[in-house]
């Protein structure tokens, strides 16, 4: 097996499992100069090359956050953006701050999907989410409190503190 990110991303499509997960350490490891043939892929692929090349992007990490994104914004095909959500908030804190950007640009293509990850993302999400509600856009404010509360237990307690002080401390 060579090395070319073409044929290294030809083997995510191999019969075998071994030369997949292989191919998918050494696209990982490729970074930056990966990130745009795996997106590529993940947009005409069908699910299993998407989950693989979503792995890929994944070991590359924040070098790959604001490329999904952008192609999350260039295509409205649904499964794309589940894979491309899914990989983003696989990175993990990285993601946050382009994420928290969605939600305050009422970016509506994305949003559902920003959410996703945000949610997915848990605990270190909700510091930034806590601050954006103290915003002075009262939509901005619901949307993030909206977040918190749909995250869970992560988010839940801390979005009831936040709100019982605001009620304490009124603007």
């Amino acid at each position: 097996m060579t090395d070319r990110i073409e044929e290294l991303i030809a083997d995510l499509r191999h019969d075998s499992l071994e030369v997949r997960r292989t191919a998918t350490a050494k696209l990982g490891a490729k970074g930056e100069e990966a990130i745009k043939p795996l997106i590529a892929v993940m947009q005409t692929g069908d699910n299993d090359l998407r989950w693989y090349a979503a792995s890929a992007l994944v070991l590359i990490g924040s070098p790959a956050i604001d490329p999904l994104i952008e192609a999350m914004r260039g295509t409205d095909e649904i499964d794309f953006r589940r894979y491309a959500a899914a990989a983003i908030a696989e990175i993990g804190e990285p993601a946050i701050e382009p994420l928290i950007e969605v939600i305050e640009r009422v970016d509506h293509d994305l949003m559902q999907f920003a959410v996703m990850a945000l949610c997915r993302i848990g605990e270190p999400a909700v510091e930034p989410l806590l601050q954006l509600m103290e915003s002075p856009d009262p939509d901005t404010q619901e949307r993030a409190a909206l977040i918190l509360w749909r995250m869970g237990e992560p988010g839940a307690g801390p979005l009831a503190e936040a709100l019982k002080a605001k009620d304490r401390h009124p603007h």
